[in-house]
């Protein structure tokens, strides 16, 4: 903290030491509480390599990016005998907390490697994207990939049919510098990615919808993952690249009774609250809520752009005529009329709500020369002790 320099901790513990009682959890409780004021400091870098159970947990939890080993690394509040004891469940360690459950169930780890060393690597590779703090900018990197780079690939990518999906990887791909992306908690509520990249040698972090994932739906799990990762760019000054192809939010019971309004809101509270560089591309759908909370216009984002295939509208032709027109004996007719009227980015683009429509093979230029005109972006939120994220 003294230096301003990122922390990485290499974890591999049995938790508290029962014969020093209340001294062991002591020194926890020091640690914790340094973890906590170092949070949106520096980058705080965890690599779980061995067990890691009880109190010693909490701090790998308290930093920004957990990586665990699989088959090697475990974590959980208590062992399996103790589920045993208590809940009279038979479960393993690496089910109740390995690599695998913590990347793809729980979200507590946000990368699984097959051994220490690709382990190391990945937390190399990590860091190399970096800030040392939060008063610097990640150093950029030479590259040779032009940023006049045209990417005709792009502009066949969206299928005719509406309802048809493709790979947002892709596009990712074929934007970033030399096709490099690195992707946070990809096992994990797929539906949306989230990773870093560079455009021009300058690290972005890259948020996208992926249509391949319950068609590209925000859920419970995809927002929650969502904020971590924008509150985490924003923090380190690393400006942010957004993708959409958004139906809306997952409709369904679970997600009401699990509290997907109040999820749903931590990754708007995280846009609106960002203050680095955003510009935003829709590639197809982006309709209702959803729209306003990937990035939009309405919560600051500074260049909002469409390719021709984008649809901004609270909902798609079927489910709106089927309201608007629920009586109307030509359902096709009004559908084909909802769909010239709002099945295109024209009305968002008269309003000012994106500022251009874009060809999608010119994505990576206008991109890497947003982001140079931003650069010297200055935005300050009002004073306060800290916000009331929705948590």
């Amino acid at each position: 903290m003294t230096m301003r320099v990122p922390m990485i901790s290499l974890n591999d513990s049995g938790g508290a030491r029962i014969q020093e009682g209340v001294d062991a959890l002591a020194g926890y409780g020091d640690i914790f509480q340094r973890n906590v004021l170092a949070s949106g400091v520096i980058p705080q870098l965890s690599l779980i390599m061995g067990p890691c159970a009880g109190g010693a947990v909490y701090s790998p939890a308290l930093q920004d990016w957990t990586f665990m080993v699989k088959n090697t690394s475990h974590m959980f509040i208590t062992g399996p005998s103790v589920v045993k004891a208590v809940t009279n469940e038979d479960i393993t360690q690496e089910q109740l907390g390995g690599a695998t459950t913590h990347t793809t169930k729980s979200g507590v780890a946000h990368l699984a490697l097959d051994n220490d060393i690709e382990a190391l690597r990945a937390m190399r590779t990590l860091f190399d994207f970096l800030p040392l703090s939060n008063t610097d900018t990640p150093v950029p990197r030479q590259t040779t990939d032009s940023a006049n780079r045209i990417e005709k690939s792009l502009n066949s990518i969206i299928p005719k049919e509406n309802t048809a999906s493709y790979n947002m990887k892709h596009i990712i791909d074929s934007i970033a510098d030399d096709g490099e992306f690195f992707e946070m908690m990809p096992a994990y509520a797929k539906n949306i990615i989230t990773g870093f990249a560079r455009l021009d040698g300058q690290t972005v972090g890259i948020v996208a919808n992926q249509p391949t994932e319950k068609a590209g739906c925000l859920d419970i799990d995809s927002s929650v993952k969502g904020a971590r990762f924008v509150r985490f760019c924003d923090a380190f000054n690393i400006p942010l690249v957004t993708l959409v192809d958004v139906p809306g939010f997952l409709p369904g019971t679970q997600q009401e009774y699990d509290g997907i309004i109040r999820h749903g809101a931590k990754l708007l509270f995280a846009y609106a609250e960002a203050t680095v560089p955003k510009v935003t591309v829709t590639t197809r759908k982006n309709y209702g809520g959803a729209y306003l909370v990937m990035s939009s216009k309405h919560l600051r984002g500074d260049l909002n752009y469409s390719w021709p295939s984008g649809e901004l509208a609270v909902m798609g032709s079927k489910g709106a005529v089927e309201i608007i027109f629920k009586d109307s004996k030509d359902k096709a007719g009004e559908e084909k009329a909802y769909n010239d009227k709002f099945g295109n980015p024209m009305p968002p683009a008269q309003r000012g709500y994106i500022d251009d429509i874009i060809e999608p093979a010119t994505t990576r230029a206008r991109l890497i020369s947003d982001l140079r005109f931003l650069k010297t972006k200055k935005q300050e939120n009002p004073w306060r002790k800290h916000s009331t994220l929705p948590l």
